[in-house]
């Protein structure tokens, strides 16, 4: 049995930065490839479904290991697994940058999303290992907002390299960055975190996670390429039905439903996250779309003009955090929530003529809103629970986050299949496009309005355990 208590030896501002950088990484991947789909399809002559799995496969492989790399770091070592994840994701971004086919890219793309799922399901456990209580809010201000910049920065950066470069160097200029990383984490990581050694690990429950899972993505993000879609989704559904009901039956779950229920922070918290994510998800979708088709806006401008929300978020989700350090963090995330709510609403009466005024100050009112709920909600999720626990808490922020972005995804295929069938969004069905974008924000912002009430429940007294 690993006893971590007695590694005090560990530098928590070394910890801090490597987690830092690699929690920019992970985000910069995901946000970066879309830009250079186009570019690829072209190099391997590619079709829409190929293009497609390139982006899924990644979201796949992040959200199948995610909650059983969290239960696996808390029973055999958090740094091991966190050790892992970075040489898988060196590994497969170099292997990207020399695919020669379109399926091996397909492939490799897979393993760095399983990578990616291991560093993020240890990231803010290790963190929360070893960062003293009273500079919590701080340290995951600043890991937040390098996500934000991570997610800020990669279609811009991507866009100039691949410009001047190729798309290759996406992967190419990451490799230096992830193999310094590493050497750093070697060498100034020391000590390991494992409260729950001795456990069991429930390897039946986290296979029928994982294919649950599976059926449910495969039956959100191809409902449009594959004609199975819906069945694989529904038996996804079904599946983790009788995943809940086996995990509540057993001593030692991946998913601690009974510990869960009866922590209302935690569970409020969590609940929070997923409808905040699921409302707020689309709105990048929806203005590319619009800016570029309805207001004909070229695509870099467009790139500079919706790097507005995300940099907001990395600039306030520090103060946030620091906020949080000194006061409750539960009312400071639901004021952020309260602010996402106001900027879903502004998107409800956006026309084809509104003033660039309406839309920045929607995007800034976003950013502001998302930097002060993130960081005080995942504080206040890792203040709410035991240290043998940081695994699985730190894999369910990311999953809830996960699983608002395909709740969100579920509904905008829903809208656009109902308002534009099978018609491409153009300048022709620019009105059906608008229609779809209103009926989407109403929903987002009753979801988020869902997530203030929830928010609020948790501040009541004797539930807020900082």
């Amino acid at each position: 049995m690993i006893n971590t208590s007695k590694d005090e030896q560990t530098s928590f501002t070394a910890t801090l930065w490597v987690i830092a950088a690699v929690q920019f990484l992970t985000p910069f991947m995901f946000s970066a490839i879309g830009v250079a789909l186009p570019a690829i399809g072209k190099e391997f002559s590619s079709g829409a479904v190929q293009l497609g799995l390139i982006e899924m496969v990644y979201i796949l492989g992040v959200a199948l290991l995610l909650l059983p790399a969290g239960r696996y770091a808390d029973i055999y070592g958090r740094k091991k697994i966190f050790f892992s994840g970075t040489i898988l994701i060196t590994l497969a971004t170099f292997a990207l940058a020399f695919a020669p086919t379109v399926n091996l890219l397909i492939m490799f793309r897979f393993i760095q999303g399983i990578g990616a799922a291991l560093i993020t399901s240890t990231s803010f456990a290790i963190l929360n290992s070893v960062c003293p209580p009273q500079e919590r809010g701080r340290a995951m201000g600043i890991v937040v907002s390098c996500v934000y910049l991570g997610i800020s920065a990669g279609p811009t950066l991507a866009g100039l390299m691949i410009d001047y470069l190729g798309w290759r160097w996406i992967f190419l200029s990451a490799v230096p960055v992830e193999l310094t990383i590493l050497i750093f984490a070697v060498i100034r990581l020391k000590g390991e975190w494992a409260e729950s050694a001795g456990e069991s690990f429930d390897w039946f429950g986290s296979a029928m996670y994982m294919i649950a899972l599976s059926g449910i993505i495969i039956g959100v993000l191809e409902a449009q390429h594959l004609a199975m879609a819906k069945w694989f989704g529904l038996a996804g559904l079904f599946l983790i039905i009788l995943f809940f009901i086996y995990e509540n039956s057993i001593a030692h779950p991946i998913l601690p439903l009974k510990k869960i229920v009866n922590n209302k922070v935690f569970a409020l918290s969590n609940l929070a996250t997923w409808l905040n994510y699921a409302a707020s998800f689309g709105v990048t979708f929806f203005f590319s779309l619009y800016l570029q088709i309805i207001r004909g806006v070229p695509p870099k401008i467009t790139g500079f003009i919706l790097i507005i929300q995300p940099l907001l978020q990395a600039v306030c989700a520090p103060v946030a955090g620091r906020m949080a350090d000194k006061y409750s963090p539960a009312p400071i995330a639901t004021f952020g929530m309260g602010m996402c709510s106001l900027g879903l609403a502004g998107c409800i009466f956006i026309s084809d003529v509104s003033s660039y005024f309406h839309l920045f100050s929607i995007l800034c009112i976003m950013g502001i809103g998302f930097g002060f709920f993130s960081t005080p909600n995942s504080t206040a999720i890792m203040a709410s629970i035991e240290k043998k626990d940081y695994g699985m808490a730190s894999s369910m922020i990311a999953t809830m986050r996960t699983c608002g972005m395909l709740t969100a995804m579920t509904l905008i295929t829903a809208l656009l299949s109902f308002y534009l069938g099978d018609q491409a969004v153009t300048a022709v069905t620019g009105p059906d496009f608008l229609q779809t974008m209103h009926t989407a924000m109403v929903v987002f912002t009753l979801l988020s309005i869902v997530g203030i009430f929830l928010s609020m429940a948790r501040t009541t007294k004797g539930s807020d355990q900082r």
